[in-house]
């Protein structure tokens, strides 16, 4: 007499019980499946009628091939373990009792004795926790993916890459769904942290601070969750940065301040310290705070030995000397220090101008702009060329920051409204801000 297992009754609920109706279904699901995993293997497996008959009468000894196990699992929604298991709750009555009567084992194996294991649960629950739906080549490919796109970014822009980062994400958070011994569930936590707090930096350059939010804080609780540090940290220097860009100076402190403290001596603390701290202080006012912020940064460069050049802004890398600096910069603005902007400016001008960054040249261009207006004796034609240069720069690849910025510029150039050069900056910047991503950032800003 069949078995009655939980595949035989789920089968039976679905209206699976021919060949033809379980096989149509079971080549479907495979089909998705490979899509899903990347893996087009799948997409070729079929089952014979004989094996539909072994399984749909519990007939085995040991367990499907992995591959099948894999289409079964996500076509039931329930593990292989589970699966072929005899299935007593669901049980008809009159099969209790004819199983009962007969006394008719499922299989010619002889009937265990009262309190043994069935051996093929022992070895099915084995498979069942080392199991994996993502082998190394699949982390790998992940882990690329994301380095690939925090390489291209300062070229390609976040328009452009975000629909990659969130392939990346939903395919780590679909293989999570699913089963991995500890360390492949450990990389893959860590792997959908970070795609997350790439679309975070990318929502804040698009100018989208809530949707930023969300994805630090999915950053933050999936790092947590692990134990990653590294990725947390990263995660609340972006979430500083999002608050900063929204006008939350000292939300954005606060926010950075936690973290630093948490890991003080950390290399990420510099970034948290130059992006987070130093330039939300300087919104706030508090000069002391601020050389002190730039202070605890440059020592902390010199402990970790970081790159002297303009590293990558959505690096997980720590911080470079130049991108510091060019941090210290926009915080001296915001005091209002005209002269440390135009040493820190000198220092690092060689450095930023053989980036590949143009929205850090962009940037820093219209932080010396603003200082030479800020000056004793404005230089307003120095400070609108640069301004134009800075809008040229950057294109038809807007960000918030540059946005921002050169609309800041545009405002403090207002009592000079007359002068031909302020004239000429203000049409350059309409022009510029009429494209339709500066103007989804005006509306979100406003």
């Amino acid at each position: 007499m069949p078995r009655t297992t939980l595949l035989r009754q789920l089968l039976q609920q679905r209206h699976l019980t021919t060949h033809e109706a379980f096989a149509a279904q079971y080549e479907r699901a495979a089909a998705r499946l490979a899509e899903l995993d990347r893996d087009p293997r799948l997409a070729s497996l079929q089952v014979s009628p004989r094996q539909f008959d072994r399984w749909y009468g519990g007939e085995l000894l040991t367990l499907p091939r992995p591959d099948a196990c894999r289409v079964l699992e996500y076509m039931l929604g329930r593990p292989v373990s589970e699966l072929f298991s005899t299935a007593y709750d669901g049980d008809s009555a009159h099969d209790r009792d004819e199983e009962s009567s007969t006394g008719q084992q499922a299989t010619s194996a002889p009937p265990p004795r009262e309190g043994d294991e069935n051996p093929l649960d022992i070895v099915t629950r084995t498979r069942q926790l080392t199991a994996s739906n993502a082998d190394d080549a699949t982390l790998a490919f992940l882990g690329s993916s994301l380095e690939g796109i925090a390489s291209r970014y300062e070229q390609d822009g976040p328009y452009v890459l975000r629909p990659q980062a969130r392939q990346v994400r939903q395919l780590a958070h679909t293989l999570l769904d699913g089963r991995q011994p500890p360390r492949t569930r450990r990389e893959l936590f860590r792997l959908a942290a970070r795609a997350s707090g790439l679309l975070g930096y990318m929502a804040v350059n698009t100018g989208d601070f809530a949707l930023s939010e969300a994805y630090c804080t999915d950053a933050r609780e999936l790092s947590r969750e692990i134990g990653d540090l590294d990725t947390d940290l990263w995660a609340c220097g972006t979430l500083s940065f999002s608050l900063y860009y929204a006008g939350r100076y000292d939300e954005a402190d606060a926010c950075a301040a936690a973290a630093v403290e948490r890991a003080p001596r950390h290399a990420q603390s510099i970034r948290l310290l130059a992006n987070g701290r130093a330039r939300a202080l300087g919104k706030t006012g508090d000069r002391r705070a601020v050389e002190q912020a730039i202070g605890q940064a440059l020592r902390l460069s010199d402990l970790h030995e970081v790159p002297v050049g303009l590293t990558s802004c959505i690096s997980f890398e720590p911080y470079g000397r130049a991108r510091t600096l060019a941090n210290a910069v926009t915080s001296h603005v915001a005091l209002r220090n005209t002269a440390q902007v135009l040493r820190d400016a000198e220092h690092i001008d060689d450095l930023v101008e053989h980036s590949t960054s143009a929205w850090s040249r962009s940037l820093v261009r219209l932080d010396v702009a603003t200082a030479l207006l800020q000056q004793r004796t404005p230089d307003i034609d120095h400070a609108m060329a640069l301004g134009r240069e800075a809008l040229r720069l950057c294109g038809d690849t807007p960000i918030s920051s540059v946005y921002q910025r050169s609309r800041d510029l545009h405002e403090q150039a207002g009592p000079w409204r007359d002068h031909p050069a302020v004239r000429d900056y203000g049409d350059e910047f309409r022009t510029w801000s009429s494209q339709p991503a500066a103007l989804a950032m005006a509306s979100s800003a406003s």
